[in-house]
């Protein structure tokens, strides 16, 4: 009996703190919702943080408009609100959903929107859009806060259009708009968006950047020994990358080449402390006397049009923080991009590249602008568009002269360098037995003869041995793994291997 009403109280007691630990989970659930800014913005109406996932460049004009005058933060809202209001605009349009207009859209342009997405939808077509460029001028503000009207002049707007899930079409329209805007329960709501006549744009002159350097670079392609893949950020170690430009002075090479990881970076918000080492890098590569080219885009691969504007920024910040900086020698756009057709498309990947291009150069007319292609093969591609073309080349040597004289007669009127080249050492299970440092000195000899003979540029992958290899470089298979942490001319203790020798030699 007494057993039974211990085990009587001893539920009782669990209940009891089961019953009260749901409670103030409740309670904790209810002051957790309450207390995050998504969900009482959602609650209130009011407009959320700026994300960043869509970012097209915006210029404005210097205020002069009728009526009251704007402050710099509710100029800021407005542009913000205009901007999703495209976002939304051409996520609709892609997928003819209604979705989200509202917010951005008063009643009556909702209806026009609605039509156009109803008769896309009928005839099973969507469109794919993104805008590039605004140059808006704010010509009225009324006096109540509530009416904003605006011209956006020479707005560049990039479409692909598709029928049937095939795309049928592409092209870029430079179009100017005038704009209504009211204000409703805290958000800037386009009323009209009327398209104007179309005006003449200018078009910018186009220079020719000197390529003397660039046919004269013989150079490596550098990460450091302890953090290959990984150079910013934590592990950036200036003494260790200075020591490894004077080594690569010493070789008598001229030029390095470093990838930008665009991930890791901070995508279109480029992280400070890693923008400052990346431009400590060039400080130390001008104090070796060594020119850099930059790579802008690496473990990247999305190329999708929603995507663009993000990358625009990305690579506008770092062009037009380095354009002027003496050890500059070239911006490679992206490395390797043609592994990316299959997954991508190559019609996906060479619009990306080919805009990107052409935006690079509209910061810095200055710097030559390439392409790192992973053959000389795939070169190719968008050759009227680079200044010189850089490809890539790891099979034998005997094979490599047919694949240049090709190259060289498809592509006669652009410098061509050989952006990469190498051998691995490794000579363990995982490749047969097969490598040497024997075998990779060899190969440094007799590819140095070839490029020697017609003065071809270069610069050899790599400078070190590397102890690990990420899984993203390579993926997980072992024996891609061991042979890429071998291809160096000095070993992981930084010593000179035979092909050390070879290059310094016979280049």
């Amino acid at each position: 009996m007494k057993t039974n009403r211990t085990l009587y109280r001893t539920l009782l007691i669990l209940s009891f703190l089961v019953i009260n630990a749901a409670i103030i989970a409740g309670v904790s659930s209810v002051l957790s919702y309450m207390n995050t800014g998504a969900d009482r913005s959602a609650i209130l109406h009011l407009p959320e943080a700026q994300i960043p996932n869509y970012a097209p460049q915006v210029v404005w004009t210097p205020l002069t408009n009728e009526g009251r005058p704007i402050s710099s933060q509710t100029l800021s809202e407005l542009e913000r609100d205009y901007l999703k209001a495209w976002y939304v605009r051409n996520i609709a349009l892609e997928t003819n959903d209604r979705y989200g207009t509202a917010d951005y859209y008063t009643d009556s342009a909702q209806v026009q929107l609605y039509d156009i997405l109803d008769l896309n939808l009928k005839n099973n077509v969507y469109f794919k859009s993104s805008t590039l460029k605004h140059h808006p001028t704010l010509e009225f503000y009324s006096a109540d806060g509530k009416i904003a009207v605006l011209t956006d002049t020479n707005v560049e707007r990039y479409e692909e259009a598709y029928m049937d899930q095939k795309r049928i079409a592409q092209h870029t329209e430079i179009a100017s708009y005038q704009v209504m805007l009211l204000l409703e329960d805290g958000f800037w709501r386009i009323r009209h968006l009327i398209k104007l006549p179309s005006q003449e744009v200018e078009k910018t002159k186009v220079s020719r950047p000197d390529l003397s350097a660039v046919t004269k670079s013989k150079g490596v392609n550098y990460y450091p020994q302890k953090h290959p893949w990984n150079m910013f950020g934590a592990t950036f170690s200036d003494s260790s990358i200075t020591a490894d430009f004077a080594k690569i002075k010493h070789m008598d090479l001229n030029t390095v080449r470093i990838f930008v990881p665009y991930k890791t970076f901070g995508k279109a918000q480029i992280e400070i402390e890693k923008m400052k080492q990346l431009q400590h890098t060039l400080d130390m590569a001008e104090k070796n006397d060594l020119k850099v080219v930059l790579t802008l885009f690496d473990f990247y691969g999305d190329y999708s049009l929603r995507d663009w504007t993000l990358t625009h920024r990305h690579a506008e910040q770092i062009v037009t923080a380095l354009k002027d900086h003496p050890a500059l020698l070239a911006w490679d756009i992206k490395n390797e991009p043609d592994l990316d057709f299959e997954t991508r498309g190559k019609t996906q990947v060479t619009a990306w590249l080919g805009r990107m291009i052409s935006e690079v150069k509209s910061w810095d007319n200055q710097h030559p602008v390439t392409i790192g292609w992973s053959s000389p093969e795939a070169a190719t591609n968008l050759a009227k568009e680079v200044d010189f073309v850089s490809f890539h080349y790891y099979r034998e040597p005997d094979q490599f002269m047919v694949a240049f004289q090709e190259l060289k007669t498809n592509v006669p009127d652009k410098p061509l360098v050989l952006q990469e080249y190498g051998y691995s050492s490794y000579d363990g299970i995982w490749n047969a037995y097969l490598g040497s440092e024997e075998n990779q000195a060899e190969y440094v000899i007799q590819m140095q003869k070839l490029l020697d003979s017609e003065s071809i540029p270069f610069m050899i992958w790599t400078l070190y041995d590397f102890e690990s290899v990420p899984n993203s470089v390579v993926g997980r298979l072992p024996w891609r793994k061991a042979r890429q942490r071998h291809f160096g001319v000095l070993a992981g203790d930084g010593q000179p291997k035979k092909a050390y020798y070879s290059l310094i030699e016979k280049k």
